[in-house]
């Protein structure tokens, strides 16, 4: 009986649909994070009697064929790249980052990763790093007798010197873009990085024609909303509570049929 797999297809798909459901309300504080929805896929079907197939010598075809389903597999598990709001910290080097773009973070291994987190500190250097230390691209480093640190809206950072009337000048930080930015790699830490499904970046500065601006001393919040997280939970719940029926329901067909004398 097909129902005994297809049942089993079904539990597995909302099981999927549960745990990533479960990380989006895991994430809800993570800053810039990106809320995740799984897709799905029916199978292959069975044709037990073909539409369009001859009926009879006279030429009549079957108006309306016999096929059946053979269950749903998980097709993607997409991105939603939507703005998160933002949230003052005060900080004068958290950056938030709205409308489209990704700051440039060099990882060890040489590789340039991509991540909307503007959580940025400094190096016993001076250099403006990440949490984990990884330099944002260009490196921008600030002189130990700075006072303060101004990063305006097109990501041009300045500093406040001791002595000095005017501020000076450290460098810009530049953004990357992609024509699909749902088809980046996930690296955790939020970090991605690119994929041919993502396309190439597009390197520019903050303010320029399809690029966002920065704001200083403010930090991008996820972008899930906990309330439709909640109740696709209990959809998915519910969906997987019927899967479960029909495999017990199966279950009772084929005893009754093993019971008959």
């Amino acid at each position: 009986m097909r129902s005994l797999d297809i049942g089993a297809l079904g539990m597995m798909a909302q099981s999927t649909n549960v745990d990533v459901t479960s990380n989006n309300i895991a994430n809800m504080t993570t800053t810039g994070y990106k809320r995740q929805r799984a897709e799905f896929q029916d199978l292959l079907y069975q044709d037990l009697r073909r539409a369009g197939s001859p009926s009879s010598d006279t030429g009549t075809i079957v108006p309306v064929g016999v096929q059946v389903g053979l269950g749903v597999k998980t097709a993607a598990i997409g991105r939603y790249t939507g703005q998160g709001s933002v949230t003052m910290t005060e900080n004068e080097l958290d950056v938030a980052l709205q409308g489209r773009g990704y700051f440039q973070v060099d990882l060890p291994s040489g590789e340039t990763a991509y991540t909307r987190d503007g959580t940025f500190k400094l190096d016993g250097n001076g250099q403006i790093v990440t949490k984990d230390g990884y330099a944002i691209q260009p490196g921008i480093t600030v002189p130990n007798n700075a006072t303060s640190v101004t990063i305006n809206g097109s990501g041009e950072v300045y500093a406040e010197i001791d002595g000095q009337v005017a501020p000076q000048n450290l460098g810009q930080i530049q953004l990357a873009t992609f024509i699909n930015p749902a088809g980046m790699s996930a690296l955790g830490d939020n970090l991605f990085l690119e994929t041919d499904g993502s396309g190439t970046p597009n390197t520019g500065t903050a303010g320029s024609v399809g690029f966002g601006t920065l704001l200083q001393g403010y930090l991008e919040s996820s972008n899930v909303n906990v309330v439709q997280e909640i109740t696709n939970l209990i959809k998915a719940q519910r969906a997987y509570e019927m899967n479960s029926k029909s495999i017990s329901t199966t279950d009772e067909m084929m005893s009754a049929i093993s019971n008959l004398r």
